[in-house]
C-alpha cells in the first residue's frame, strides 16, 4: 500500500464549495477533464526524483540495476536444463533477483508523494521485457507450435494471393483471414519473404501495444495515477494465459481493448458534460471518474461521425480476424448498455457489432458455421461441461505439471476473488462499469467449450477489470501504511511467482531446437504434393508448411480406439495409418524431442511413447530413415513387397 496523500482533493473542495454556495466554482473542472493535484508531504520531499535527496535512489536505482541483472543473467541460461518445469529450471538466481528488485523499485515509485510517471512507465515496460523478451532472446527458433502454424498460413495466402484452395481442415482460416492478410500486406510492402523473422518478437510487441488501450481504460475509471500504474503492473503480473503469441487472438484482443477504451472514454466525456455532483450522492475516492453520473444536458452524449467510424473500422477488423472475440465484444457491449444512461453511447456500437458479425458469419464464415451448427447448439445445453477441458488422456501428466496447473488455478481464483472483494469494499466501484466488465465473459463461458479453452479465454477478457480492482486493494492508501505496504509487496511478488509458473512451466514443449526446425523444414520441402506427414503430437515447428499440398495426421488427435491400438500394436497401427490407398504421394513419419516432451508432460500418451515409436520404426525394414539426430528423426514409409507363393501348376497368383 502507498502512503496517504496529505491535504484535501481539489475536486472535492470545489464540489463542496459548489454545494454550499449554490454557484459553480469557475476553477473547478469536471473530474473527467483534469488530473488531480497531489501535494507533497514535507518529510518525504526527498523521495521525489530530481530533488537530489538520497531517497530518490529508491525510485531511480532499482530499474537500471534490475535490467542489468536480467541481461547478465541471460548469459548463464542453459536451455538443456529445462525439464518438467520448463524454463523455471534453466533461469539462474540472478534472474529472480532482477524480478524481486524490479518489484521493490516499482513499490517505491508508488510511494513517492509526487508519482514520477516516467519511472512508473519504465518499471512496467521493464516487467514486460523480463517476462516476454526472455524467450525471444534465448530461443534460437520461434516459440510455440501454433505460432509456426500461423506463419505457414500467411505463407500459403501469399502464394495463392488470397484464399488457399485444397486447405482441408485448415480452410477455417480462409473464413477469418483479417490477421493473416494484414501480415501479407506488410510482407509485400517491406519485401520480406516470411513472417518468421519478426514473429519471435510478437509477444513483446503485443504486450507493449496493450499499454495504450489499458491505460486509456484505467484513466477513464480514475485520475489517481497510482491506481492506473498499479493496475497496469498487476495486469502484466497476472496475465499467465499466454495468448500473446503470433496469432489472430492476440491481434483481435488488442483491437477489442481499443474499442472498449473508446466506448468508455466516450461515456466519461458524456458524463463529464452533465451539471453538478452525483444526484445519488454516492461517495467516490479522490480522482475517481464519475462514470456513474447522469447527463441531463439536452443534446449531449452519443457519437460524432469520425470517432464512430473509427470504432466501426476496429469492430470490422475484429469480426474478420477471429471467431470468438466478436462474441466477447458483443457480450461486453450488451452488459454495458443495460444501464439506461449508457445506451446513447453503447447502443450504436452494439448494433454495429451485431450487424457486422451476423453479416460475416452468414456469408464468408458460413461454411464453418453450417458445419459446426449442431455442436454449437448442443453446447448451449451443457454449460457445466463448457468450463472444463475435454481432453481424454491415455497417460499420466508429470507431477510437476499437475502442481503447475493447480498454481494456475489458484492464481486465477485469487485474482477473481480479490476483484470481487474490491467491489464489496468500494461502493464507487460497484456504480462504475467495472462489475459489468468483470462478468461479461460469463455468458460465453456457459455457452461454449471452445476446445476446452473457454475458461482461459474468459479469464483473459475479464483480467483488465480484475487487475484494476486488485489495484484498489493493493495501491489505495490504508491505515498502518508501513505494514500494509510490505503485505502488498509480498502479494505482488506472489502473483508474479504464479505468473512465471503458468507462463514458463511448459517451455520444454514450447521450445524448439535448431535441429527440430531443420528436420521439419527438410521434410516439408522434400515431400512431393499429395504426400502424407504423420507425427505423434501437433507439437512440431512448421509442420503445417505447404498444408495445401500435403496431408497431415496427428496421432494424438485420433479417436480413442485408434490411440489405444497405437499403444498396443505400434508398428501395425502406424503401417495401417500410412498405407492409405487414397494417397497420391509417399508417407512420412517425423518424431521430435518436443513431441516427446508434449506426451511426457501432459499425459496425452504414457511417458516414453515417442521414444518407443522411434525404436519400433527404426527396427522395421519398411521405414527408411531420411533424417536422424538426437532431437529429430524423419522416416519414409516404404512397405516391402513380398513375392507371392506360386499357385498350383507353377503359375503365380495375381
Amino acid at each position: 500500500m502507498i502512503e496517504p496523500l496529505s491535504g484535501p482533493d481539489p475536486g472535492e473542495t470545489a464540489m463542496a464549495d459548489q454545494q454550499t454556495t449554490g454557484t459553480p466554482d469557475p476553477a473547478a473542472r469536471p473530474l473527467a477533464d483534469r488530473a488531480p493535484a497531489i501535494p507533497a508531504r514535507r518529510g518525504l520531499r526527498a523521495l521525489v526524483p530530481g530533488r537530489g535527496g538520497w531517497s530518490a535512489w529508491l525510485v531511480r536505482a532499482p530499474l537500471p540495476l534490475a535490467l542489468g541483472l536480467w541481461l547478465v543473467s541471460l548469459s548463464g541460461v542453459r536451455l538443456e536444463r529445462m525439464g518438467t518445469l520448463g524454463l523455471l529450471q534453466a533461469l539462474p538466481p540472478l534472474y529472480w533477483a532482477a524480478v524481486v528488485l524490479l518489484t521493490l523499485g516499482f513499490v517505491a515509485t508508488l510511494r513517492a508523494p509526487r508519482l514520477p510517471q516516467r519511472w512508473a512507465a519504465g518499471y512496467v515496460v521493464g516487467l514486460i521485457a523480463l517476462i516476454h523478451a526472455t524467450p525471444s532472446l534465448l530461443y534460437p527458433e520461434l516459440r510455440y507450435a501454433w505460432a509456426w502454424k500461423h506463419v505457414a498460413i500467411i505463407d500459403a495466402m501469399m502464394r495463392h494471393n488470397g484464399s488457399v484452395p485444397g486447405a482441408h481442415d485448415m480452410d477455417v482460416y480462409d473464413q477469418w483471414p483479417g490477421f493473416f492478410q494484414l501480415n501479407v500486406v506488410f510482407l509485400r510492402a517491406t519485401g520480406l519473404h516470411s513472417a518468421l523473422g519478426y514473429a519471435s518478437w510478437y509477444p513483446v510487441l503485443a504486450n507493449l501495444l496493450l499499454l495504450g488501450p489499458l491505460m486509456m481504460i484505467y484513466r477513464t475509471l480514475t485520475q489517481d495515477r497510482r491506481l492506473v500504474w498499479g493496475g497496469l503492473w498487476l495486469y502484466y503480473s497476472t496475465a499467465w494465459i499466454g495468448q500473446d503469441y503470433f496469432s489472430p487472438q492476440a491481434f483481435a484482443y488488442f483491437l477489442f481493448l481499443s474499442v472498449l477504451a473508446l466506448v468508455l472514454r466516450r461515456l466519461a466525456d458524456t458524463r463529464a458534460s452533465g451539471p453538478g455532483p452525483d444526484p445519488a450522492g454516492r461517495a467516490e475516492p479522490a480522482g475517481a471518474r464519475a462514470l456513474s453520473r447522469r447527463s441531463d444536458t439536452p443534446g449531449r452524449g452519443g457519437w460524432r461521425p469520425v470517432p464512430f467510424a473509427l470504432v466501426m473500422v476496429l469492430v470490422a477488423a475484429i469480426v474478420c480476424s477471429h471467431p470468438l472475440t466478436p462474441l466477447m465484444m458483443i457480450s461486453f457491449l450488451a452488459l454495458l448498455s443495460l444501464p439506461r444512461r449508457n445506451r446513447r453511447v453503447v447502443a450504436p456500437v452494439l448494433a454495429g457489432a451485431v450487424a457486422l458479425t451476423f453479416l460475416w458469419d452468414a456469408t464468408v464464415a458460413r461454411p464453418y458455421i453450417s458445419a459446426n451448427l449442431n455442436s454449437l447448439v448442443s453446447a448451449l445445453s451443457s454449460p457445466d461441461q463448457n468450463a472444463l477441458p475435454n481432453l481424454s488422456r491415455l497417460g499420466t501428466a508429470a507431477p510437476q505439471q499437475v502442481m503447475a496447473s493447480w498454481v494456475d488455478r489458484g492464481l486465477t481464483a485469487s485474482v477473481l476473488l480479490l476483484a470481487v472483494v474490491a467491489l464489496l469494499c468500494h461502493s464507487w466501484a460497484r456504480h462504475s462499469p467495472l462489475p459489468w466488465l468483470l462478468v461479461a465473459p460469463l455468458p460465453l463461458l456457459l455457452s461454449n467449450n471452445y476446445g476446452g479453452e473457454m475458461v482461459f479465454r474468459a479469464y483473459l477478457f475479464a483480467l483488465p477489470a480484475a487487475a484494476f480492482l486488485l489495484a484498489t486493494l493493493l495501491v489505495q492508501p490504508p491505515p498502518r501504511r508501513r505494514v500494509r505496504t510490505w503485505i502488498s509487496t509480498v502479494v505482488m511478488l506472489a502473483l508474479l511467482a504464479g505468473l512465471f509458473v503458468g507462463y514458463y512451466a511448459k517451455e520444454t514443449m514450447n521450445y524448439f531446437t535448431p535441429q527440430e526446425a531443420a528436420a521439419t523444414r527438410y521434410l516439408t520441402r522434400l515431400a512431393p504434393p499429395g504426400s502424407l506427414v504423420v507425427s505423434a503430437t501437433g507439437d512440431l515447428p512448421g509442420g503445417e508448411m505447404r498444408y495445401d499440398q500435403l496431408q497431415r495426421i496427428v496421432l494424438s488427435q485420433g479417436s480413442l480406439p485408434d490411440r489405444q491400438r497405437l499403444l498396443q500394436e505400434p508398428l501395425t497401427a502406424l503401417e495401417d495409418t500410412m498405407s492409405d490407398p487414397r494417397l497420391t504421394g509417399p508417407a512420412y513419419l517425423i518424431l521430435t524431442r518436443a513431441q516427446a516432451a508434449d506426451t511426457d508432460l501432459t499425459g496425452l500418451f504414457p511417458a516414453g511413447t515417442v521414444e518407443r515409436l522411434n525404436d519400433v520404426v527404426a527396427a522395421s525394414p519398411d521405414f527408411l530413415p531420411l533424417y536422424s539426430g538426437p532431437d529429430a528423426a524423419v522416416y519414409r514409409y516404404l512397405p516391402t513387397v513380398h513375392d507371392a507363393a506360386p499357385a498350383p501348376g507353377g503359375a503365380p497368383q495375381p
